[in-house]
This record gives C-alpha cells, sequence and structure tokens, in this order.
C-alpha cells in the first residue's frame, strides 16, 4: 500500500471513530491486507458497519470478527476472495453480508451459521453449489442474490421454489371494521 493509500486509511479510521461506521472509508483503499494499525486505530469504537469493498483481498483475517464483533453490515465486495473466516459467526448481529463479484466456488460454511443475516449479496461470482436446506434455515434471511453464479440445474431449481414472504399491511382500526 502506497503512502497515499496509508494516509487514506488513517484519515478514514479517524472519521469512522466519531461515526462509529467504517462504511464507505475503507473501500478503494488498494487494501492487500486490512493492516494491523486499522484494528489499533479502531480498538475504543463500537463499529457497526465496515465496508472493505474494491480493495485487492485475498482473505479476510478471523481477527476482523473478534475485535468487531458489533457489526451489523460487513461488506465485501469487488475483492480477490474465496473464503470467509469461520470466526465470523461470532458476529451475532450481522444482519447484512455482501460477498458479490469475489471469487467463491461455493458459499461459505460460515454464512449458514449467521443467524440473524437478513440480506446476502453473493452475485458475480463463481458459484455452482449451495446448501439450499441450510440456507432455507435462517429464518431471518429475507433477500438473497446469486444473480451471474454458474449456479447448477439442482441448486437452481431449489432456490427457486424458496419462498419469502414480506407482507405489509395496514394495522386495523377495530371502530372503522364496524362501520358499514
Amino acid at each position: 500500500m502506497a503512502g497515499e493509500g496509508v494516509t487514506k486509511v488513517v484519515k478514514r479510521c479517524d472519521q469512522a471513530k466519531e461515526s462509529g461506521k467504517l462504511g464507505k472509508d475503507l473501500s478503494e483503499c488498494e487494501l492487500v491486507h486490512i493492516p494491523d494499525a486499522v484494528y489499533m486505530l479502531m480498538r475504543d469504537t463500537v463499529l457497526d458497519i465496515c465496508n472493505l469493498s474494491a480493495n485487492v483481498l485475498r482473505r479476510i483475517p478471523a481477527k476482523l470478527a473478534t475485535k468487531f464483533p458489533n457489526l451489523t453490515e460487513l461488506h465485501l465486495s469487488n475483492n480477490q476472495l474465496s473464503s470467509l473466516p469461520e470466526e465470523l459467526r461470532h458476529v451475532a448481529g450481522l444482519t447484512l453480508l455482501d460477498i458479490s463479484h469475489n471469487h467463491f466456488e461455493a458459499l461459505p460454511q460460515v454464512i449458514y451459521r449467521l443467524e440473524a443475516l437478513r440480506k446476502l449479496r453473493a452475485e458475480d461470482n463463481n458459484i455452482k453449489e449451495v446448501n439450499v436446506t441450510r440456507l432455507k434455515a435462517i429464518s431471518s434471511l429475507t433477500e438473497v442474490n446469486f444473480q451471474e453464479n454458474p449456479l447448477t440445474d439442482e441448486v437452481h431449481h431449489q432456490l427457486l421454489e424458496i419462498r419469502v414472504i414480506n407482507i405489509l399491511v395496514t394495522p386495523r382500526d377495530p371502530e372503522l371494521d364496524t362501520v358499514d
């Protein structure tokens, strides 16, 4: 990472301390790994959003999950990832995970252990196989994107059979319901 990149990371970490969001902050920093300085700079910060998109990361270190256990969103799109650390399961409140535009050939096993996960973006990878039964068992899951993946015909068919229904209705007013 060039000097300009280091300056950008430090500046963005300082901004994130104020907001609690490492949102857009570490995207497009040309990171090949997550520098230890990030963990040091953010040690007293409760982080809920981390965006590491559009870097050149090949792996996510296990300590990301242990250092930032309060994450609700983790954006890892547009990297060179093909796996995720098993320790990610300890991020109990993770509701959005974006692993799109990477090099995954299978859905990482840890994803099936993310009980709070609501949205999974996994489009444009090389995913062929998905354990559809385990995916359906994530009761909080409301949105999954597997577009632009070479899914097997069987997996594709099984995924199309999953019906997640979001129903929005106006609360009823008992007095108005009795009037004809």
